[in-house]
């Protein structure tokens, strides 16, 4: 088993480590700052892992703004499964990378896109997260706004941000409910923050969008 510790005060270069949950073996890639004040942890989709193009620019860029950013793999998807096991047991691996997370000492937000923002939400308070950083957040199944999971959004009990695609056929921005958490929207963004090539926003603008916007949103966290 890999396990390389990535503690606030030494670790200047990516680190891999491994790390034994009731769901099986996780992994996580951290990115780390220099002289970090916060974790954010991001866990990935149902049909993805870490190297989607959000998570990656947000752990580019996140470090020089004191971040340290662990990209986390749940135990499905580093035994090697095509498709991700029902939400409590999402929740169980989520649980079980909690303690490494939160060794440098440091307060936790917790994040993941997709179905791993619904992770993150649902565990928050249990959890002690400091805040919630959900991105493409699933709002509902395509084409099915009746099937609401609104309540695991309001129900975080921590500063929460959204950052969603404006065709995101899981839910368009003016789909959310009104509650207690700010919504950054990438124009023209599908589920992945894809834009199609006639629209007036670049897949590098959509991505620099968002990396600005949740520097914002940390730099505002207590």
């Amino acid at each position: 088993m890999l396990r390389k510790r990535a503690h606030s005060s030494d670790v200047t270069s990516d680190t891999t480590e491994s790390i034994d949950t009731a769901a099986g073996p996780a992994r996580v890639t951290w990115h780390p700052a220099k002289k970090p004040r916060l974790v954010l942890a991001v866990g990935h989709g149902a049909g993805g892992g870490i190297e989607a193009r959000d998570l990656r620019a947000l752990a580019a860029a996140l470090p020089a703004h004191g971040v340290s950013v662990a990209l986390v793999e749940q135990p499905w998807r580093v035994a090697g499964k095509k498709l991700a096991p029902a939400p409590k047991t999402l929740d169980v691996g989520w649980r079980g990378i909690w303690p490494a997370l939160a060794a440098p000492g440091l307060p936790v937000i917790s994040g993941g896109r997709s179905a791993g923002a619904r992770v993150a939400c649902r565990t928050a308070a249990e959890l002690g997260a400091h805040a919630v950083l959900a991105l493409a957040f699933p709002l509902h199944p395509p084409g099915k706004p009746e099937k609401s999971r609104a309540d695991e959004l309001l129900g975080t009990g921590v500063p929460t941000l959204v950052v969603q695609g404006g065709n995101d056929p899981f839910g368009r921005p003016h789909e959310f409910p009104e509650g207690a958490y700010d919504l950054i929207e990438v124009p023209h963004g599908d589920h992945g923050f894809a834009v199609p090539k006639r629209a007036e926003t670049t897949r590098e603008q959509a991505l620099e969008l968002i990396t600005e916007g949740v520097a914002k949103w940390v730099g505002s966290l207590g």
